[in-house]
This record gives structure tokens, sequence and C-alpha cells, in this order.
């Protein structure tokens, strides 16, 4: 490629090259080869391309790429030489024939003046699609946090799951008559929550539910859902990393059910334990039994992958490398911590 770089000087000097690059846009590139503006998973400063299965991401008002299905990236002359298989001169040959192409400018949906958007949380989150078999956000949730089919298909049927931006999932967090308040968003090289939105529970079973399992994170909430196959008369929650006073009144709300018992399925860590004592003081308040249920890994999804890992390898013949702490956790059981440790109930709460 530098051979091509420094031959092209023969027909172009290095000043045009920099012309080319100013006055070309990556858009322009794409919508010659085809492909379309997913206007509503692109922002001003990221906007999104398809094609097909092939996906596009350009930044930098145009001046640069990236493809979120690989390593790949560059400006427009390596954009080119990435859909059409060239080298850097012929590349260049064609974004210099690309010059004075106008292109299509997005419809950009305005927002409002005081920073909000024309639709409703609950709309957005209507106006993207449920993840399906393949999907990116499918494909993260399987392949790489390893949450099997029959759970996902749980998720999605209860209509808890979206496909954000980038191959991220939307996990949805509601109030106690199931309005959309916003959502999680996760995904490989993302994390947040939604813009303009409040968290308060992420929620995975029956309302009814008696056995509440609180978690940090919906991925978290699943993961334990998988390893205890959706156990009977368990409501699996996330609070999404947060204690805001509406996720507090929410758990409130839920450990006031008769037979309620509030478990404390945080992450095995400092912070996990700080939100333990929260749920902890929480039950003691309202007068409902209380467990800590300690996951053998850090949290529950890395528990998840390594059972799934030595499945597989026991599938192969191949001898464990690594089991958690705890040994391996039984479907439909709970995974509570040994005895004399973080088990009991608000009248006589046994400590670490």
């Amino acid at each position: 490629m530098e051979a091509d770089r420094r031959a092209i000087g023969n027909k172009m000097k290095r000043r045009d090259i920099e012309a080319l690059r100013e006055r070309v846009s990556c858009a322009a590139v794409l919508e010659q080869a085809r492909f379309a503006v997913d206007i509503k998973e692109s922002t001003r400063r990221a906007i999104k391309f398809r094609r097909a299965g092939e996906i596009i991401i350009v930044t930098h008002e145009g001046r640069g790429w990236f493809d979120p299905l690989s390593d790949a990236k560059g400006d427009v002359f390596g954009l080119v030489e990435h859909l059409d298989h060239v080298g850097f001169l012929e590349g260049a040959e064609r974004v210099a024939d690309l010059v004075g192409v106008r292109i299509t400018d997005p419809e950009w949906q305005p927002a409002r003046r005081e920073g909000g958007y024309n639709l409703s949380l609950p709309e957005r989150w209507q106006a993207r699609r449920r993840p399906w078999h393949g999907s990116p956000t499918w494909h993260y949730l399987h392949g790489d946090r390893c949450l099997p089919v029959p759970l996902l298909r749980v998720a999605i049927k209860g209509d808890l799951l979206r496909e954000g931006p980038y191959g991220s999932m939307w996990a949805a967090h509601t109030d106690g008559v199931g309005v959309v308040t916003g959502w999680e968003a996760r995904g490989p090289q993302y994390r947040g929550f939604a813009s303009g939105g409040n968290k308060v529970l992420f929620r995975l079973g029956p309302p009814t539910a008696w056995r509440l399992a609180v978690t940090e994170a919906a991925i978290d909430a699943m993961s334990l859902a998988a390893i205890e196959v959706l156990r009977d008369g368990t409501l699996y929650l996330s609070t999404g990393g947060g204690w805001s006073p509406a996720t507090q009144a929410a758990l409130w709300e839920l450990t006031f059910r008769p037979g309620a018992q509030l478990v404390a399925a945080t992450d095995a860590n400092a912070q996990g334990d700080l939100f333990a004592e929260r749920l902890r003081a929480l039950a003691e308040d309202t007068g409902c039994d209380w467990t800590r249920l300690r996951p053998p890994e850090e949290d529950w999804n890395e528990t998840l992958k390594i059972g799934e890992k030595e499945n597989r390898e026991k599938e192969r013949g191949v001898p464990h490398s690594h089991r958690p702490h705890q040994g391996r956790l039984r479907p439909a059981e709970p995974a509570l911590d040994p005895a004399g440790r973080d088990a009991g109930s608000s009248e006589g709460v046994m400590k670490d």
C-alpha cells in the first residue's frame, strides 16, 4: 500500500490528495455503492449505512468511517479500498471521480428546545425492532453473553428487549403498571442508559412472584434466570447499577406482598456487597424475608459463561480447566452462600 501511495505522486501531488480527502465525503462513496442510511440508528456525529448485511458508520463529519463488524476503519481512500478491494492508486482515482457528487442529507428529527425528543420514551422503545435469530443483538446476547435461546425467546416474547445501535441490546425498565421508563443499553463496546429515561427496574418473570432476585444489570438478571432455568415463583430484577428513589419505591412495593422474599443476587465484589446491604435494610423496613445469593464468579454472566464453556468441553471429552468456586449450579436451585453467611430473614439476619 505504501508503494502505491508513493507511486500516485506521479499523477497527483500530495496537496491534491489532501484536497480530495476534504472534498469527497465517505457518505458519497457509500451512496454510489448503494448503501442506505439507517436513520433510526444514526446521529449527526455517527451516520449508519447499510447494504444487505454490511454496515459502515461514517464519522468526523464524513471524513472518517469504521466497520462495526470488523476492525476496518480509515479515511475516504481506505473506504474505497475496503469496499472495492483495490489498491490505493486505483482507489484514489475512483475518489477523484466523485468530486462534486452531492449526497442526500438525512432528515434528522429535530430535538425540542429543552433538549428532549419529539417521541416519548415508550414511543422510542416501540420504534425499535425486537431481536430476531441471527440479528446483531441476538449474536451479542447468545454468542458473546451465552444466554440460551429459550431464555431469549421468553424475554423477547415479554417485550423486554430491543435492537440497539452497533449490535447492542436495550433492556426495558418499567414502572409498576408496565410503562417503559427507560432501558439499559449494553453492547460489545458500549454501556449506558436511555437518554432522558429513569431507572426503575428491569423485570423478567411473573409480576405476582414472591421470590424477588435483585441484580445490578439486566444481563446478570437474565443470566441468573438461565442458571436457575426460570425458577418458579421468581421475578428476576435489575436496578441498572443505580439506586434511584423510583427504584427504592418499586422494590418497597414488591416486598410488601404476602410471603415475599428479597434475594440480593448482586455481584461478588465490594459494590455488590454494598447493594446487598441496602437490600437487607429495605427488607428489614418492610418485614420480608431476605437472603444473599452470591455468584461463584464476580457476576452471574461470568458464571454462566464458564458453565457453558465447561459443558462444551465435557461434550468434547476435554477435562475442565476451571470450575466455579462453589461448584456447578444445578438448575432451579438457589446458589446460596455457604451456611452461616448472609442468609436469613428480616428478623434474624446472619452476618458475614
